[in-house]
């Protein structure tokens, strides 16, 4: 599914969800197609501003399956920021951010990414306050890993939790502020 309500590509779209999605609403804070995880939604056109192009950086929290096995060094690597390539063809050094190792997480949604358990892997929680266009998938590329399973878990205090793929969970907006620490 993409991450908006209206394309012209044939892939499953945010109007096909069965909720009735009040007039105006949009996606603040994207996912690209290959990924998955918490997005919010809004008739707020400030939100986006606010979240995004504030001069406090607001974080947003990953799992990210990578190929092959990742050592320590090339974590460190990750988190002190790497080279990656921006539109335009230039490059763009990532700011620190958090990368760790962790162990396969239980609590995921089963989703077949053709990436057999046998297949060395690693996975790891990323928490980031800038989002460059791929940045993570570039991020991983750049210590010569590729991404092959990328869910969002987090906007600040907002957590996608138990929420199942698909689903809408409505918040009152002093909540949706409150979470979001705008």
């Amino acid at each position: 599914m993409v991450s908006q309500f209206i394309g012209t590509d044939g892939r499953r779209q945010l109007h096909e969800i069965d909720f009735d999605f009040p007039e105006g609403i949009h996606a603040i804070g994207r996912l690209d197609s290959h990924s998955e995880g918490l997005l919010l939604l809004t008739t707020n056109k400030k939100i986006t501003k606010l979240l995004f192009e504030s001069k406090v950086p607001h974080r947003r929290t990953y799992l990210v399956q990578a190929l092959n096995v990742m050592n320590a060094d090339t974590v460190a690597h990750m988190q002190q920021g790497v080279n990656i390539r921006v539109k335009g063809g230039g490059f763009w050094t990532t700011s620190p951010c958090e990368v760790e190792l962790i162990e396969k997480p239980d609590d995921l949604f089963p989703v077949d990414n053709g990436l057999k358990e046998f297949i060395p892997h690693t996975w790891l929680r990323i928490t980031l306050t800038e989002g460059k266009y791929r940045q993570i998938r570039k991020m991983l590329m750049a210590v010569r890993h590729k991404c092959r399973r990328l869910i969002r878990v987090s906007i600040e205090d907002m957590m996608l939790n138990d929420l199942p793929p698909g689903e809408v969970r409505e918040l009152s907006e002093s909540d949706f502020f409150r979470l979001l620490k705008i």
